[in-house]
């Protein structure tokens, strides 16, 4: 398992973006070189965890909880062909195109060792935007997107350090629940009724999630079962 490549952001202009100065950092590139990444601090002060990776609607978008941005080049090679145009490393918003790697079997809580310091812990999936939509400008995205349920994984920093292209990527903690991120995702977008299941990933779970699953609770009068 390998990092391919290091993506990082710069604020440019765009029409598809809620924030106040028309700004977005969804376009990243690969960069050469060593990233410092570090945890940024909460959602609404704190941004990238990668330094040098400039995000704009703070809102929303970074943070601790969301740090960094993991998709698997595998999973850009199968929307390439169904888009039937290329799509480089980078071009969904990750900070991190991975290789070999099954970031969306990933489990909410399973941790990652990259390189030689960096220690990430998985905590919930991407859910697509309007920005990433347009940014892209394919018709009816965020509907394809989501259908597909390969959303691409948010991660948190445990221990920080430094990372670039070619680092071995290790899975050095998979926790015993069956939440992954690919279930989290369905149960957020697609099958609210998978949304109890998702307690079982215990005090990993994103707070995001964690929230919208009590309120889903409270209206619906169940209880926390197992996710399937």
């Amino acid at each position: 398992m390998e990092l391919l490549s290091v993506n990082l952001g710069r604020a440019t202009a765009s029409e598809h973006t809620d924030h106040a100065d028309g700004l977005t950092g969804i376009g990243k590139r690969p960069v050469d070189g060593p990233v410092e990444v570090r945890d940024p601090g909460p959602r609404g002060t704190g941004g990238s965890g990668l330094a040098g990776d400039e995000i704009c609607e703070l809102r929303h978008h970074g943070g601790t909880h969301q740090a960094v941005y993991a998709y698997a080049r595998e999973d850009l090679d199968r929307w390439e062909a169904e888009l039937g145009r290329p799509l480089r490393n980078g071009e969904f918003g990750e900070n991190f195109t991975t290789a070999g790697l099954d970031v969306n079997g990933a489990r909410i809580g399973e941790r990652w060792r990259v390189g030689d310091s960096l220690l990430l812990e998985v905590t919930s999936s991407r859910i697509p935007c309007r920005t990433f939509a347009g940014v892209l400008d394919e018709r009816r995205w965020v509907k394809r997107f989501t259908a597909a349920a390969v959303p691409g994984a948010y991660l948190r920093v445990v221990e920080p350090g430094t990372v670039r292209a070619g680092d071995a990527i290790e899975v050095v903690h998979r926790p015993a629940h069956e939440v992954t991120v690919s279930v989290q995702f369905r149960a957020i977008t697609l099958e609210r009724d998978l949304l109890p299941g998702l307690l079982a990933a215990g005090a990993a779970l994103h707070p995001d999630t964690r929230r919208t699953v009590q309120t889903y609770l409270a209206k619906t009068g169940r209880d926390g079962v197992n996710a399937r």
